[in-house]
């Protein structure tokens, strides 16, 4: 049977030395996994090996990795292999996408390995934009997204609407600044993939979430590119049993965040979140400090003429601590993962003395006789220290605590 025409087969001659160079060492090695694509793999591998041969720079590699498939996925991988220059196949007994990447990843010479699903969804114009900061050495993981801005998508509202929700979540929880987690198209740096993928746990379809989480908590630079996208309509993944599991995996890698879980030691690659300008978290705390600010005097202004200016400042400190703890751990200090004791207990001091402070301020307010405007003053005085005390508090230990 031919899979492919003939001037995509392996040449002769003194060409074949060249055609090797493929397969030896390449700058980018692209897996396919696959499972059960006995009608949709050759089509795929023939544009992908197409489109890299006429117009991709760097030295490439396409890795087809069967996960155990049933059908005949397994023999027409093994013959594009043999048909197709820089083309090898790599049979596994298990099934996951996840199991698929770890395996060909971990064990590639390539400088950046990346993946991209069978189907082609993602536009491959795309391809040189995700890979090149990797080869470059600016970034260490690169993603294609749907929901950036000057993304192209086609796909159903309902796929659209369980994605959009999803990355939200995590961006909730996790305070991720990527946008999409799951779109199957992604690449790494060789060196940074044999030291973070050991240390991811699920072998399906949360695997891409897994390794991105912990590459943010570690520090690292992940490029984020905006793809053309179209929704395979024979797409056989179970939307629904999909997006439990990884809701299953966001909670599993929040509760291993918050024991302190997920430090990895990547050398030059690791970068603190801390290092970064101090220009950038002085503005970020002064924009949640002003925010909380803002909230804590209309809860006064609210509770005051029914409780009094004691009571009512201490329920508008009170109120606000929380949101205001964790938005600074989040946003301000760049902190995703262990700690979390040391924060809390920095900010509830920090919060303790914002309210004795602030009942001070009014109530010595009104044992001088002063009115309202007298308290807004005193509290604009008491609030202003206390923010000074949270910013250096808080700081101090962000500092002290590895990226």
């Amino acid at each position: 049977m031919t899979l492919a025409p003939p001037h995509l087969r392996l040449p002769h001659g003194d060409d074949e030395d060249e055609a090797r160079d493929h397969l030896d060492s390449p700058t980018v090695d692209v897996v396919v996994p696959v499972y059960n694509e006995e009608l949709a793999l050759t089509a795929s591998v023939v544009r992908l090996h197409r489109f890299l041969s006429a117009q991709f720079p760097f030295s490439w590699r396409i890795t087809i990795v069967d996960n155990a498939s049933t059908d005949r996925t397994a023999e027409i991988g093994r013959e594009l292999s043999e048909l197709l220059d820089g083309v090898r196949f790599v049979h596994l007994d298990r099934k996951g996408r996840g199991l698929a990447l770890r395996t060909a990843w971990t064990t590639s010479d390539a400088v950046v390995v990346a993946y991209t699903d069978v189907d082609l969804s993602t536009g491959l114009d795309a391809l040189l934009p995700l890979v090149a900061p990797l080869v470059s050495g600016h970034s260490d993981v690169a993603i294609g997204s749907r929901l950036a801005a000057g993304s192209n998508v086609v796909r159903g509202p309902r796929r659209e609407a369980i994605s959009r929700t999803y990355n939200l979540i995590l961006r909730t929880v996790f305070a991720t600044r990527f946008h999409d987690a799951q779109c199957g198209f992604k690449a790494v740096r060789t060196e940074v993939a044999r030291t973070l993928v050991p240390e991811v746990v699920d072998d399906g379809w949360f695997f891409d979430t897994e390794l991105l989480l912990l590459a943010e908590h570690n520090g690292l630079r992940i490029h984020e590119v905006p793809v053309d996208w179209v929704d395979d309509p024979d797409s056989r993944v179970d939307v629904a049993r999909t997006a439990r599991d990884d809701l299953r995996g966001a909670a599993r890698m929040a509760l291993r965040f918050a024991r302190g879980e997920g430090r990895l030691d990547l050398g030059a690659s690791g970068r603190s979140a801390f290092a970064d300008d101090g220009g950038r978290h002085l503005i970020t705390f002064a924009g949640i400090g002003a925010l909380s600010t803002a909230a804590s005097l209309v809860l006064f202004l609210l509770l005051r003429p029914t409780l009094g200016p004691a009571a009512a400042v201490t329920l508008a400190v009170a109120a606000t601590s929380v949101g205001n703890a964790w938005a600074h751990r989040r946003w301000s200090f760049s902190r995703r993962g262990g700690g979390v004791g040391r924060h809390v207990l920095a900010a509830s001091a920090v919060t303790l003395f914002g309210i004795a402070s602030s009942v001070l301020a009014v109530l010595a307010v009104h044992l001088l006789g002063g009115g309202l405007a007298g308290e807004l003053v005193a509290l604009t005085l008491a609030w202003t220290v206390t923010t000074a005390l949270r910013f250096g508090l808080l700081g101090s230990w962000a500092a002290a605590e590895p990226g």
